[in-house]
């Protein structure tokens, strides 16, 4: 069932509307070696698609935060489709994406289409300025079918890799990059893999895209396109997620967030159909860099999402210690002090990305680079001591206290009742749900997109690190303490000019900052 644009379909607007959406599709999804009948109903995977439906419940719930005016269709839509038209623009989906994390303790996996939405807008624009393609045009028209409809839009950037060392083209086996196998009058086919997607399974269209700068003997591999999640050849392989198989025993204590998780698979094309009028990027290889650089520019910014799942962390490390009759004392508030910084750190780097944005040549705003990478690096490092302090205030309990099976038996219920019991006035079940709680986020299903998907999503640590190598303006700042310590190198109206095309730069014009280096 392609969902194609059709003027009747109505919009998708509440988190129950969006569950029925996805069922009926007949997928190829497996998971643990069978494949799945119904994903919207399978038990490991109904907690991901629970946290994209709260993203459309927000939007019902808090509309200023989670909505926006469409500028294709002048209806009001979920702020995950909107296309930036102002730095406030980001800015609220930054505060989105903090209250989404706070209410789902986990990934809610919409974020990698509204970055996607936003790197295709202006790279389409510039793709066509260089080589009259028309690019712009299909991807507006796209967008405008996504805004009709409500949809989820999920992105597919991630190649496989294989052999690192050596280019797409140089692989012995091709498909170990998405590429196109053939051409024809109607559009292309394209095969390959997409590993780790965020959500692919509960979107209702994929944004296939190259993953790393390409040359001209890659020329096939530079393919961005749009794909119906059901289309003809794709096959999902599920992510295996630690403690995921707690959500098949039943009950709601073990699996410590039992409404809500992430959800990550592989992405298998076979020869996969794509019509010329969803096709974004067809071999113009030099700008392959342009949207991956585009993308993960705002993408490393919309990590302040973690900020949001923070927020939960450290409610539940300050609930055990307040359970365990130990809040006030003067080193576990220091704890959660320390907690509490790191994760405002975060928060602090990634919306200051968006508000220092800066307008892109093709209309749509994006944030400050450097800011932007600021804020990943963080992500890569913080939210381990956040979790590493949370395991500290909640000990050992936290991996050794028994099952809910043993809590609800008639025998040894009881024993579990009286010795795990904290301060008199906390049920010893209520002590155990948070400490579950704490489990799931730094050790179980939500530790996937917490810890590690925080290490590597939108790039490893070093990804960050030569980007901000890059942004760093060593030359101008260095120029600065020339001048300071008077040392003459330039006269002083050059300096003075350099630092005024610094300013115009960072704070007034269409070049975002750190795009040019003020001192060179």
């Amino acid at each position: 069932m392609e969902m194609q644009a059709d003027s009747g379909t109505a919009m998708i607007r509440t988190g129950e509307e969006y569950i029925e959406s996805l069922r009926g599709r007949n997928l190829r999804v497996f998971l643990s070696g069978e494949l799945v009948e119904e994903p919207a109903d399978h038990p490991v995977i109904r907690p991901s698609i629970n946290a994209v439906a709260a993203t459309y419940d927000l939007a019902q719930s808090d509309p200023e935060l989670a909505t926006a005016i469409s500028p294709l269709t002048g209806e009001r839509i979920n702020r995950f489709l909107h296309l930036a038209a102002s730095a406030q623009d980001l800015v609220l989906q930054n505060k989105m994406q903090r209250r989404l994390g706070q209410q789902t303790g986990t990934c809610f996996q919409r974020c990698v289409g509204m970055d996607a939405f936003n790197a295709l807008h202006s790279v389409t624009w510039e793709t066509d300025q260089a080589h009259a393609s028309g690019y712009h045009d299909r991807f507006l028209e796209f967008v405008t079918m996504a805004h009709r409809q409500g949809l989820v839009i999920g992105g597919a950037m991630t190649d496989v890799k294989g052999d690192r060392s050596k280019a797409p083209h140089q692989q012995d086996d091709p498909d170990l990059y998405v590429h196109i196998t053939r051409r024809t009058g109607d559009g292309v086919y394209i095969s390959g893999a997409k590993a780790h997607q965020t959500g692919c399974i509960n979107s209702h269209w994929l944004l296939v895209m190259p993953t790393i700068r390409l040359g001209e003997a890659d020329r096939d591999y530079a393919i961005a396109g749009a794909v119906p999640v059901d289309a003809p050849g794709i096959t999902y392989i599920y992510g295996r997620q630690s403690c995921d198989s707690r959500s098949l025993e039943g009950g709601d204590i073990d699996a410590g967030n039992a409404r809500f998780s992430g959800q990550e698979a592989m992405i298998v094309f076979d020869d996969v159909f794509i019509p010329h009028e969803r096709v974004f990027m067809d071999g113009e290889y030099e700008f392959a860099a342009m949207l991956v650089e585009r993308f993960t520019c705002y993408h490393r910014r919309s990590y302040v999402c973690k900020s949001g799942v923070g927020d939960v962390l450290i409610g539940a490390a300050a609930t055990i210690a307040d359970y365990n009759g130990v809040e006030k004392v003067s080193h576990i508030r220091d704890k959660l002090v320390e907690m509490t910084h790191l994760n405002e750190t975060i928060y602090a780097t990634g919306i200051a990305s968006s508000y220092q944005a800066s307008k892109m040549r093709s209309g749509v705003y994006m944030n400050d680079d450097m800011l932007a990478n600021v804020c990943k690096h963080h992500v890569t490092k913080m939210p381990y001591e956040i979790g590493r302090l949370a395991q500290d205030l909640a000990g050992g309990l936290m991996v050794t206290q028994p099952s809910q099976k043993d809590y609800e038996h008639p025998e040894v219920g009881a024993l579990i009742r009286k010795y795990l019991k904290g301060r008199k006035e906390i049920s010893t079940e209520d002590r155990m749900r948070i400490l579950r709680l704490i489990e799931n986020m730094t050790l179980g299903r939500n530790a996937v997109g917490y810890l590690t998907e925080s290490m590597h999503g939108a790039g490893s640590p070093q990804a960050q690190r030569i980007q901000i190598s890059r942004l760093m303006q060593v030359d101008f700042k260095k120029q600065l303490a020339r001048s300071i310590a008077g040392i003459v190198t330039e006269s002083a109206d050059q300096l003075a000019e350099d630092i005024s095309d610094y300013m115009a730069r960072v704070f007034d014009t269409g070049v975002p900052a750190g795009k040019v280096d003020a001192g060179s």
